[in-house]
């Protein structure tokens, strides 16, 4: 089932984020009591970003051309047109439930598909809420369709589907392995953005104020919950200590507190076994002889006395591993960074290519000659430069090696959320 791309369904597309930016205060507390996350932090990143998708793509789809070549000796025109997919399935995670459930319903409908989207099991609040709008957005029935329902039954239901032809998934690249296995015998187009083990590059002519600063947040913003957090930090040799020193008294001073506090700059992680899984990894570190600067098990927790049975963990700095340590090498997913000092240009880009995920990257450094050349040579899907997370949506999003399969933005996400047709005529 399909329809038409109109001037109506710009307008309730454009609603529907109105809608959902008059109830900003509600479905940002419901975020975080869901998730664990604070609410500032869905405040001012997950609810705006999820009415930005809906805005941004309700008018993009308009601006994409197709093409046209003649062929003069054969008298003959070719042009392109393109129709949308059919049933799309999506699938988001729940570490940015509403946020990226949004990056896959807003392009799949502004290219006239209809979708059967599944949210996490662990955090559906939000796309229960975002349910009851589409009536009074104008959302005409059977356009989006939410399953509620575990990733086993109901996601898997889905994929192996055969009238679902497309399907967009973010999560686990264990989860992605057992999409394409059970999607293959319908030879589906796929989208999977998957996990990372994110690098930060800082030489030595790093602004090491705004660095520290930065690389503090993109570690532990949403207790790490990120796929693009930082995980793995390289510092040149030269400012390894000094960096060091100011990272940890930095990393002291993010609060870990109850999501509501306004001064909490982390809040719970969300599930007791996702806190076991992260702790286990500060255990393995230990053990294989790393050291804990700050965070867990060095420094105490402070949590109010009606609160100490929550998920709540310190943000964790890691020294002393080796690159083939787990820890370097396995996407941990919660407030945990490594660092590690290296010598030169050479050496540190082995250092950060070698895992196998390739998802994002960050660089320090005033050199705009290094900035090119060894970003080029990064195998990342997304490199930053002195600065995190700032994304145009005109750009494609997606990584390389096991962090995903495919790209999403405006093209890209035009590209996969439709098919393309050639038609040739003699004249």
């Amino acid at each position: 089932m399909v329809f038409q791309i109109h001037r109506k369904g710009i307008v309730y597309r454009c609603k529907l984020a109105d809608l959902i930016e008059s109830q900003l205060e509600e479905f940002a507390l419901a975020e975080s009591q869901d998730q664990g996350k604070t609410v500032a932090f869905a405040r001012t990143v997950d609810i705006p970003r999820s009415i930005q998708n809906f805005r941004f793509f309700s008018t993009t789809v308009l601006h994409h051309t197709t093409e046209c070549t003649q062929m003069e000796s054969m008298a003959c025109m070719h042009y392109t047109v393109r129709s949308p997919v059919g049933v799309a399935g999506l699938i988001s995670p729940w570490n940015l439930p509403l946020y990226l459930l949004t990056w896959k319903i807003a392009p799949a409908i502004a290219c006239g598909n209809t979708v059967v989207a599944k949210p996490s099991e662990m955090t559906s609040i939000t796309a229960w809420m975002m349910c009851k709008l589409f009536n009074a957005a104008g959302v005409p029935p059977g356009v989006v369709n939410i399953v509620f329902g575990t990733g086993p039954k109901a996601g898997e239901a889905l994929v192996c589907h055969p009238d679902v032809p497309i399907i967009s998934f973010t999560g686990s690249t264990v989860t992605a392995q057992r999409i394409i296995e059970k999607s293959a015998p319908y030879c589906k187009k796929l989208s999977l953005e998957l996990g990372g083990k994110n690098p930060a590059i800082v030489f030595e002519d790093a602004n090491l104020e705004e660095c520290i600063n930065t690389t503090v947040r993109s570690s532990f913003s949403n207790q790490g919950e990120i796929c693009l957090c930082t995980s793995r930090i390289y510092v040149q040799r030269t400012i390894y200590e000094a960096f060091l020193k100011r990272f940890v008294e930095a990393t002291k001073e993010w609060k870990v507190g109850v999501p509501s506090d306004p001064a909490a700059c982390m809040g719970a992680l969300i599930s007791e076994n996702h806190l076991a899984k992260v702790q286990s990894y500060i255990k393995k570190a230990l053990e294989e002889g790393a050291s804990i600067p700050c965070g867990e098990g060095v420094d105490t927790l402070v949590i109010p006395p009606e609160n100490k049975q929550g998920y709540f963990m310190l943000p964790t700095v890691i020294t002393g591993l080796k690159e083939s340590s787990c820890c370097m090498q396995e996407e941990i997913f919660g407030p945990v960074t490594c660092i590690v000092p290296f010598n030169s240009e050479e050496e540190v880009i082995k250092k950060a290519n070698g895992v196998k995920y390739g998802l994002a990257a960050t660089l320090w450094t005033k050199d705009v000659g290094r900035v090119h050349r060894v970003a080029k040579k990064l195998q990342s899907g997304l490199v930053w430069t002195n600065c995190w997370l700032i994304r145009d949506l005109n750009l494609p999003f997606g990584g390389m090696k096991a962090s995903g399969l495919g790209r999403e933005g405006a093209k890209d996400s035009y590209d996969f959320f439709t098919e393309v047709k050639t038609i040739t005529i003699k004249h």
